[in-house]
């Protein structure tokens, strides 16, 4: 999508932090912490019919009222014929898409997509069920953090969905990735309290940011 790339999402510097800040954390705790960023959880593609109707047909009315008379038989042809125009540019300016999608479509896209994130990334195969993922959703400026069934017995999804909150806030204010390693290292004590280092753990994953 144009103008939203995952791998430029953060700076080669600001990766380097990240991959820092994840080896800290889990050099306390058996704990498997990763992160990923897409650039949308979805294509929306109602969104982008929406906005091509809309524009379509606005653009269709400006035209058929300034060169021909507001001529209905004018109107009508010119909707169908700009709506294929005004939808791509919905499909590919990406932001522009924003205004047609609600809060609760974008939240469930994200949980849905950071779910399956979690699976594919096998951050349900670690030895003990204590992979955590923060997933990262460009278009929709939203964070979700998930956690294995190993962790949920010790840690209330409360505490996750407050480090999700804050690294959401940090992207808004332009600061996503010292949010992000500041809930990397609030991970990090979560798990150190609950799921101490051992010495026979193994790095399962690779530190860093990894896309989809």
């Amino acid at each position: 999508m144009k103008g939203l790339r995952a791998d430029t999402f953060f700076t080669h510097e600001e990766k380097e932090r990240i991959k820092a800040a994840l080896r800290e954390a889990e050099s306390r705790t058996i704990g498997e912490i990763a992160v990923t960023v897409v650039e949308s959880s979805d294509r929306y593609i109602e969104a982008e019919i929406i906005g091509g109707i809309i524009l379509g047909g606005l653009l269709s009315l400006i035209i058929a009222v300034t060169l021909f008379h507001s001529s209905l038989w004018s109107y009508i042809p010119l909707t169908f014929i700009l709506f294929f125009p005004s939808f791509f540019l919905f499909k590919y300016e990406s932001h522009l898409r924003t205004a047609f999608i609600g809060h609760k479509r974008k939240t469930h896209a994200v949980r849905q997509r950071a779910l399956r994130a979690f699976y594919e990334k096998g951050l349900n195969k670690t030895r003990q069920n204590t992979g955590v993922l923060f997933f990262v959703s460009q278009l929709e400026r939203k964070v979700w953090v998930l956690a294995d069934k190993g962790i949920h017995e010790k840690i209330r999804q409360e505490p996750l969905d407050k480090l999700a909150k804050g690294v959401s806030k940090g992207i808004r204010d332009g600061r996503a990735s010292a949010a992000l390693c500041e809930a990397i290292h609030e991970m990090g004590n979560l798990l150190a309290a609950h799921f101490p280092k051992s010495s026979d753990d193994t790095d399962e994953f690779p530190d860093g940011v990894m896309r989809e």
